[in-house]
Order: structure tokens, then sequence, then C-alpha cells
């Protein structure tokens, strides 16, 4: 057989598999009803951290019958990481409880904006900011965070420009971030962290969705990464349903069963 034959007949039979998994494949009604009246549960990292952080929520969620996404947040800037999130909660068919951990928090807020099947934001430990405020800017308003102190800059360099990446120091990334996890893991996220651009970090919120929809809020009483009290005033005035546990920064990780209780909340109340 010629090669020009071979290449036809491949091409031929890639064709059949996809048209006959195509005829297979669930209509998009049996794969909502598989699982039952469930809401899609969104779940957004923040900085110096990537989408496994939520392993343990997601597995949890995922048990009792949520579909779960945790897309990977680019930690470019909150204009950037807050559109590119938008785009992903519009691909997802039916009601979406959207989640956001620290500076994921602001994300959310901006995301959700225009956003309708979002039912719930909840908020873990998070900046959550009104429009026109920057999570910098919020930072700076209660004592109690170490996060100033504990940044290390680091120049950087990319096809759209360059500016300056912020990690946390090595050193001081497990009283900083999560004290509460053993030490042994949290070497290997200090080494293994995605920084956030500071450009990012100082810019201002563009929408602030909590005004318009349903929140709750987790506040980890021990957190060293952004101040308890700015927690606790980001609810009041949001008039959220707020849950205090003494924990680190990353409660999700530390105390999944409770952040999996508020989101489960969040969603039974909303959806």
């Amino acid at each position: 057989m010629s090669p020009l034959a071979s290449s036809r007949r491949a091409a031929g039979a890639l064709a059949l598999l996809i048209a006959a998994a195509a005829a297979t494949a669930p209509s998009a009604t049996a794969a909502e009803s598989s699982h039952g009246a469930k809401p899609t549960v969104v779940l957004v990292h923040g900085a110096f951290a990537d989408a496994s952080g939520w392993n343990a929520v997601a597995e949890d969620l995922r048990r009792q019958g949520y579909e779960v996404v945790a897309p990977a947040n680019p930690l470019r800037g909150l204009s950037n990481d807050s559109t590119y999130t938008a785009s992903v909660l519009k691909s997802i068919e039916g009601p979406v409880v959207l989640v956001g951990h620290s500076y994921g928090g602001a994300v959310i807020s901006s995301a959700a904006a225009g956003t309708p099947n979002v039912k719930a934001l909840v908020y873990v430990a998070a900046f959550m900011p009104d429009t026109g405020e920057s999570p910098a800017e919020l930072s700076a308003k209660f004592a109690g965070s170490e996060l100033g102190t504990a940044v290390r800059p680091v120049p950087y360099t990319d096809n759209a420009g360059s500016g300056i990446d912020l990690y946390i120091q090595n050193d001081k990334f497990r009283s900083v971030f999560a004290a509460d996890l053993p030490e042994r893991q949290t070497r290997l996220m200090a080494v293994e962290q995605r920084p956030i651009t500071a450009a990012g970090f100082a810019e201002k919120a563009r929408a602030a969705a909590w005004k318009t929809i349903p929140s709750w809020f987790l506040v980890a009483r021990q957190d060293k990464a952004i101040a308890p009290d700015l927690e606790r005033f980001e609810a009041e005035r949001a008039g959220s349903r707020t849950v205090e546990i003494d924990s680190s920064h990353v409660a999700m990780m530390s105390h999944p069963r409770t952040v999996v209780g508020l989101i489960d909340e969040a969603a039974e109340a909303t959806c």
C-alpha cells in the first residue's frame, strides 16, 4: 500500500472513531441529571500556591456528588486573572458556587460580576475588595499580617514585558503561610510556590460581585498572611455568613471539612 493510501485510511479510521464517540456521548441533559441538582463548585487558588491546595476539599466535594473545577489562576494581575476566571465560569452550564482563597477572593469578586450562573460566593481567608480597592490597599488597613516583611521581589522578563514577581522567602513560608501544616510539607510548598506580580497585587478591583451575590466567609484566626481583623471587616461589610476557626492562612488544607461544610451550606441555600 502506498504512503498516501495509508494516510487516507488512517484519517478515515480517525473520523469514524470521532463520529462513534459523538454518537455515544451523553447529552447535556443527561450529564446534568447524573449529578442531580447540585451546582458546580469552582475553586480559585491565591498567590504563592496552585490548584493542588484544594485537593482535600475537591475530593470531599466530589464524594458528595458535586462537579468540581479548580482552574489555574494565572497570578498575572487582577484584571487579567478575573477575566480569565470569568471565561472559565462562562464555559460551565448550570449554577455555580464560586470559592476563592486569599488573593483568589479578589479574583472571584470581579469574575462573578455579570456572570448570572454564579449563585454564591465563598471566601476562605481571602481578600474581598470593593470596587476601586486593591489587595495591597486592603492589607494595609489592619495590623496582623507578616506578609510584607516576608516577600522576596524577583525581576522577571517575558514576551509581554518585564516587572517584579513576589515570592515568600523560603525560611518564612511556613510561619507566615501554613504554620499548622507539617514542616516537611511546607518545605515543598515553599520551593514550588507560584509568584504573583507586584503590579497585579496593587491593581484595583473593577467590580464587587459580593454586593449582589450572597456570600460566605471563613475567617482564619491564626492567619499571618491576611490579618484576621481584615477578614472580619470584609465579611461584616459584605453581610457574609461567617465562620471563624483556629487556622493558618491555608484553611482549605488544614481544615478541609470545615471549608467543605461552608461550601455545602452556600450551595443548599442558593442553588
